[in-house]
């Protein structure tokens, strides 16, 4: 009988594409190595930190200058002597009498600035989708424990709370330790977020009435909050304001079960689609 071949492709034979608009394909390729940087005047003051009035040795680079060094090191993935190299040459190119922070200040000071958190600016009211993750931390310490059982403590992780838009943008983000608390946690991720709440959407980790007051506060007068409610959850008075949508979410699992409610699969892929980047929150939707 004779052998069926292998219907999988041979690794060897890859798909060919052929390039047919080389024009735009090479103006492409040219613009790679186009390197437009600009200082404006805000920045070129700022460079220089001012006296902080306390003895000893002051700061002669600002942590926008440590930082304007540290992202060209980032996109270009240079280390940290061309990275003084390559800034001063283009303040050099600039015209612009200022100074690089050198290669050791930068390995120094790069370890405590604190890096600004991108912002983006919202027209409305956005769809809130919050929850946390378990960030395990790694060196060699913890290798060498885990490896030859030098040690019977348990790994140290970290846990990080995000919030995420309907598009699936970060707006908010806070690491807290190992033993903090969703709920305790959620102020600090509603300061951070300029724009109105008009949907909250969350798990059951987060089902306490504290939640539904500040999301109440923060989010516009016909917020929805979408939290579901735990197992052991029972109607808790008075039932009004954001706390309403908690006592209706019971009465309907009452009346149709937990599983027929769908408010528990709902939050599920709500936090699937920031963990997995998508910005599909279209399935969390309210249960009436």
């Amino acid at each position: 009988m004779a052998a069926q071949k292998s219907s999988r492709v041979n690794r060897k034979y890859k798909t060919k594409y052929r390039i047919r608009n080389w024009r735009e394909y090479e103006r492409g390729l040219r613009s790679r190595g186009d390197v437009t940087i600009w200082l404006s005047e805000e920045a070129i003051a700022a460079w220089t930190p001012p006296k902080s009035g306390l003895r000893g040795g002051q700061r002669r680079y600002s942590n926008l200058a440590i930082l304007t060094a540290l992202t060209l090191r980032v996109v270009f993935r240079l280390p940290l002597r061309q990275t003084e190299g390559f800034l001063d040459s283009l303040l050099g190119l600039m015209g612009l009498d200022l100074k690089a922070p050198d290669h050791t200040t930068l390995s120094r000071r790069s370890q405590t600035v604190e890096v600004p958190a991108l912002t983006r600016a919202h027209d409305g009211p956005i769809h809130l989708v919050v929850d946390s993750t378990g960030l395990k931390i790694l060196g060699s310490g913890e290798w060498n424990a885990h490896k030859y059982k030098a040690s019977r403590k348990r790994r140290d992780w970290r846990k990080l709370h995000i919030g995420v838009d309907d598009e699936g943008f970060i707006v908010a983000a806070e690491l807290t330790a190992s033993s903090g608390d969703d709920a305790s946690t959620l102020p600090g991720l509603l300061d951070q977020i300029e724009a109105p709440i008009r949907r909250f959407t969350a798990d059951g980790a987060y089902d306490h009435r504290s939640v539904y007051d500040r999301v109440g506060a923060a989010g516009t007068e016909d917020v929805v909050i979408v939290i579901p409610p735990r197992r052991s959850a029972v109607s808790a008075g008075p039932t009004d304001g954001p706390w309403a949508q908690r006592e209706a979410a019971l009465q309907r699992i009452r009346r149709v079960g937990r599983r027929e409610s769908g408010r528990r699969s709902r939050a599920t892929d709500s936090r699937h689609a920031w963990r997995t980047g998508s910005s599909d929150t279209s399935q969390c939707s309210e249960v009436a």
